[in-house]
């Protein structure tokens, strides 16, 4: 069988994230290279086996491997069929210097729970309009992260929910319903840091602020179909990317397509 490379790679709307990654390789071998970036990557089939400073490393089942940025390291097929990888670039923002050094002396990270946030997050990165969703995500995941690599800092940052706050962040929701709000100027306009203000807003409410905000987003769209107009019309009137937006998280909350909800 001939070798395979199939790649796609994208910059999403997303703070923080540099460059999406997905490959397909059977034959392809790295060589020892550099990023200016951290890099986090998951392997969805086969294994990959790379050196990084002078030590060998792997990618088991369940494992998130995150790469230091400016650490060589190379990389090549551990499996007979090769591999297929999913790859987030990162900048300081999401993940500081302080980590280089635990992530060198243990890049991979067995957390299935882990393994299963990129997972979700790479699937809203691939998708328009779901910005706030990959956000809260990544986020979330940089705290985890830490809390893998720096247990000790982590565990000192830890805090009680706030009640308050995750109500304000709703208030700032509901009022930008159709023009959305990015996570980092929810922090901003709130004075919190986003990591504790989807903890806080998901402890009080048992729901992500990104599914909050989709979920009030059908809710208005229902009563638009309601009032007989077309689906087109209603993505853009309730804030979504486009009708295939709207559709997929209609049909995700409701069970139907917006289509044929109207027509019921």
């Amino acid at each position: 069988m001939a070798p395979q490379r199939e790649i796609s790679a994208w910059r999403p709307g997303v703070p923080g994230v540099v460059e999406v990654f997905h490959a397909h390789y059977t034959e392809y071998a790295y060589p020892m290279h550099v990023h200016e970036a951290w890099t986090l990557l998951i392997v969805d089939d086969g294994a990959v086996r790379y050196d990084l400073d002078r030590h060998e490393h792997g990618t088991p089942h369940d494992t998130v491997s995150l790469l230091p940025p400016h650490i060589p390291h190379n990389g090549a097929p551990a499996t007979a069929d090769g591999f297929r990888k999913r790859v987030l670039y990162l900048d300081s923002s999401r993940l500081g210097d302080d980590l280089i050094g635990p992530a060198v002396d243990g890049p991979d990270l067995v957390d299935p729970v882990l393994r299963h946030r990129v997972g979700q997050l790479h699937t809203a990165l691939a998708h328009p309009g779901d910005e706030l969703e990959a956000d809260s995500r990544l986020t979330l995941i940089a705290k985890r992260l830490h809390g893998r690599l720096r247990p000790a800092a982590a565990a000192a940052g830890l805090a009680r929910p706030d009640r308050p706050l995750a109500y304000r962040l709703r208030e700032l929701l509901d009022a930008r319903l159709v023009e959305g709000v990015a996570l980092d100027e929810a922090a901003r306009l709130v004075h919190a840091h986003p990591a504790h203000l989807v903890r806080a807003f998901s402890g009080a409410f048992g729901i992500p602020p990104h599914q909050y905000l989709m979920s009030r987003r059908v809710d208005r769209a229902r009563r638009l179909l309601l009032d007989g107009r077309p689906p087109g019309e209603v993505a853009a009137a309730t804030g979504f990317y486009d009708q295939s937006h709207l559709t997929r998280h209609f049909r995700r909350l409701v069970g139907v397509t917006p289509g044929r909800y109207a027509r019921s």
